[in-house]
């Protein structure tokens, strides 16, 4: 079975935001708000739950970037301060294993290969076995009740 890793999103782009005025962040369709529970509010940086108290943008974000019909984006939650995930191989954490997950496998040519939805425990199982696939180029994750993105699954070398 191949091996994949997770990972989240380099927090360098959203730092900034988080010391800009509302109505910045209005012309940016981004919204400052505060966690009122340990779930709900999964940080797209650290691929953790932001905990109740915590400070975070919930902002649009361009997911698949590439020049494709599969060009897309959706809205994100980044928690203030969030550090960028650094997941050992073949680790779900809490952050998708306890939420049902869309995967969506793309090509090279960032072209959509494999969909399917599942249980986050069944995430890593089907990882393995659509990125044995050799046609299989990456994987992204969504939360399949809200459709936001999740994060990104690679080969590990």
């Amino acid at each position: 079975m191949t091996r994949f890793c997770l990972s989240g999103l380099d927090p360098a782009p959203f730092i900034d935001l988080f010391g800009q005025d509302d109505a910045a962040l209005a012309a940016r369709h981004a919204v400052r708000c505060v966690a009122d529970a340990d779930a709900g509010y999964p940080c797209r940086v650290s691929l953790q739950d932001a905990r109740a108290g915590e400070a975070l943008l919930l902002l649009p974000y361009v997911h698949q970037p590439a020049a494709s019909p599969y060009r897309a984006s959706g809205p994100i939650y980044v928690r203030q301060g969030a550090l960028r995930a650094r997941l050992p191989p073949d680790h779900v954490p809490p952050y998708v294993a306890t939420r049902l997950i869309s995967l969506r496998a793309y090509d090279a040519a960032h072209r959509l290969v494999a969909a399917e939805v599942r249980d986050g425990s069944d995430v890593a199982d089907w990882l393995q076995r659509s990125l044995d696939d050799v046609a299989v180029a990456y994987v992204h994750l969504h939360n399949a009740r809200q459709g936001c993105y999740s994060c990104r699954a690679d080969r590990v070398p």
